[in-house]
């Protein structure tokens, strides 16, 4: 599992916690730490991930919540819930990860984290999601050119 992947469990897992909590303090802080014994540099990337998803957490919260329809926020599962916010805080604030690679990274954690039905759920939403915040051929992604029309499929639809 490369680092990235591990900074990203770590703070889905910091995230649910935290939630359980609901309060931010060193002592919860250098807790979580002591208990996951992640390697420097995953969790300095987790932690740069969990100060961005606090501290854009209502703006986050906002993107997601009109794609879940017919969902508050609050009734998602904890564990989708943070995944979904830790995805949707890359796309907004981390450019130089491809939105293909969140939503992909998301996906995994989801089945890997969450329940039965966690990584068809994350991947519907963040769908969504990636296609409101980062267009295809926005933020550095390539454009891909139109595909060209197959005949059958033209003559199909002439029928």
């Amino acid at each position: 599992m490369g680092k990235r992947r591990e900074g990203r469990e770590a703070a889905v897992q910091f995230l649910f916690a935290h939630e359980l909590h609901s309060e931010h303090t060193l002592e919860e802080q250098d807790a979580f730490w002591t208990i996951h014994n992640a390697k420097t540099s995953v969790r300095t990337y987790a932690e740069t991930l969990i100060r961005g998803v606090l501290a854009h957490l209502t703006e986050i919260d906002a993107v997601i919540e009109p794609i879940v329809q017919n969902f508050r926020i609050e009734r998602l599962a904890n564990v989708d819930r943070n995944i979904l916010r830790l995805a949707v805080y890359e796309l907004q604030h981390v450019s130089e990860v491809p939105a293909p690679v969140i939503i992909n990274e998301a996906i995994e954690i989801a089945k890997n984290l969450g329940g039965n039905e966690s990584g068809s759920f994350v991947n519907g939403v963040l769908h969504k999601i990636g296609q409101q915040i980062r267009p295809r051929g926005s933020r550095g992604e390539k454009a891909q050119p139109p595909a060209a029309e197959a005949p059958v499929a033209e003559e199909a639809s002439a029928a």
